[in-house]
């Protein structure tokens, strides 16, 4: 009897020692990030103040890869033919653990970090997703991790991805199809939001392309005979495409503009184009939507008597949602909290919450976390973080960086985002994310459950292809 009660008591204290052990390392990464808060919204603030759109985001890409350089990662600059992407690795050895960061920007979002709707630079771009936040946040992680590893001498390795382009570009499409994920056993990333949230949630798979239109010029009043108009030819697709929404799953979401239509009313246009989006909760769905609005396209050019040739800017599909890894991401959001507001961020709130249309959530729900949820269909939006979900086990989250009811791409997202507010949130997710790293490196076996689950949900004949085809990125997508 005392024998056994030796042996318990050791077993015991084992434990105790091991979750203490468990504790302080979760401290050290929390403590870390947060003494370099300061820096981290100095570095987000200037990504903000540049605002480069996709693939445009040279000064933005360059800061985050000094930022990591510093730290001792490992950088490979202009990763799978995209000037602005990159990879920092540090460490070696298994598991391998990459964390995701973006950085691009949205056209003619400008904006203040005001209240009140005041463009910086009329027409110029602004960061209406918060990138310059996810981005900083998640090389902040990616830090804090290297520095565990390398203070407890624990085997593996972190990464940090630099993806440019996710808002229309698909830049992570271009890295899963170069390989870049082949070795890699998790991946982590985040993005801002007006609420916290690590659920297990799908996306909207989506296909876009620019339609082309060539026809004839002519004097549109003297002889109009003689000339093919090309906006004749994007508007009669238009038409036949809004028809067609009748007839396909009411899940389906097709948006369109037409970003070149003539220069003068007097002049039949002889080129016109229309850049359009197809998504879908499956991806599949979307291939066979697409196809559809491809005969429109030539239909109407048949109709017209003009010419047609597209050019398919991305495609991206469905996030693959993991709940093994989104499980452990939430009890680590659990444990960090949301975001608790200073009197000035309620004043700021609450005056930016007169712009809002509907009903309008309370400031104090930044401070809540929202029930875990396992939701395989997708809805929303759509991110490339969909093709690294299929390649690679993946979990996201979301941190509350804009006040309660701020939508996506919205004026109100650029400001909160450029003040504390939006820090706040970021901090949020770093910390979520390293903690998250942690327990994966902590335990190993996380790797297998989340990779069996993956094979799983793909089943036995998945192979992947990607959507957008065997083109190059579309660096100049925005130009």
């Amino acid at each position: 009897m005392k024998k056994k009660f030796t042996l318990l008591s050791l077993l015991c204290c084992l434990s105790v020692a091991s979750l203490a052990q468990q504790d302080a390392g979760k401290d050290q990464l929390i403590t870390s990030i947060s003494k370099q808060e300061a820096a981290y919204a100095k570095v987000a603030r200037k990504i903000w103040d540049y605002a480069e759109v996709g693939y445009q985001e040279e000064k933005s890409a360059a800061l985050l890869q000094e930022e990591l350089k510093k730290a001792g990662f490992t950088v490979k600059a202009g990763v799978a033919d995209m000037p602005t992407s990159f990879t920092a690795t540090y460490g070696n050895g298994e598991p391998v653990i990459a964390i995701l960061a973006e950085y691009d920007a949205l056209p003619g979002l400008s904006q203040a970090d005001t209240p009140e709707q005041k463009a910086i630079t009329p027409g110029a771009a602004g960061h209406g997703c918060g990138h310059h936040l996810f981005g900083t946040g998640s090389v902040a992680a990616g830090i804090a991790v290297k520095d565990w590893l390398k203070s407890s001498g624990t085997k593996g390795t972190i990464r940090v991805y630099g993806t440019p382009a996710e808002e229309g570009g698909a830049g992570k499409v271009y890295m899963v199809r170069a390989g870049l994920f082949n070795d890699v056993d998790a991946v982590l990333h985040w993005h801002p939001s007006s609420a916290n949230s690590a659920s297990a949630s799908s996306s909207l798979a989506n296909k876009s392309a620019k339609f082309r239109f060539y026809g004839a010029a002519a004097h549109a009043a003297a002889s109009p005979e003689k000339g093919r108009s090309a906006l004749d030819g994007v508007e009669a697709m238009n038409n036949m495409v809004n028809m067609m929404r009748e007839h396909i799953p009411s899940d389906t979401r097709i948006h369109y503009v037409i970003t070149k239509g003539g220069e003068a009313p007097n002049v039949v246009p002889a080129f016109a184009e229309v850049y359009y989006y197809v998504r879908h909760p499956e991806m599949q769905t979307v291939k066979d939507i697409f196809d559809r609005v491809e005969k429109t396209a030539r239909g109407a050019a048949l109709g017209t008597d003009t010419k047609m040739e597209y050019e398919v800017i991305h495609g991206i599909y469905n996030v693959l949602p993991n709940e093994t890894l989104s499980k452990l991401m939430d009890n680590n959001l659990r444990l960090i909290g949301g975001v608790s507001y200073t009197e000035d961020e309620k004043a700021f709130a609450a005056k930016i919450q007169t712009t809002f249309t509907g009903n309008v959530p309370t400031v104090s729900e930044a401070a809540e976390i929202e029930p875990f949820k396992v939701e395989l269909k997708g809805s929303g939006g759509s991110t490339d973080v969909g093709d690294v979900s299929w390649a690679v086990p993946t979990a996201g989250m979301t941190s509350a960086t804009w006040v309660p009811g701020t939508s996506a791409h919205s004026w109100q997202a650029v400001a909160a985002g450029g003040t504390s507010i939006g820090t706040k949130g970021m901090m949020v997710a770093a910390k979520t994310l390293a903690l998250t790293a942690y327990d994966i490196f902590k335990n190993p076996a996380v790797v297998k459950e989340a990779s069996q689950e993956l094979a799983q949900k793909r089943g036995n004949d998945f192979k992947y292809e990607a959507l957008l085809g065997d083109r190059k990125p579309a660096l100049d997508y925005r130009k």
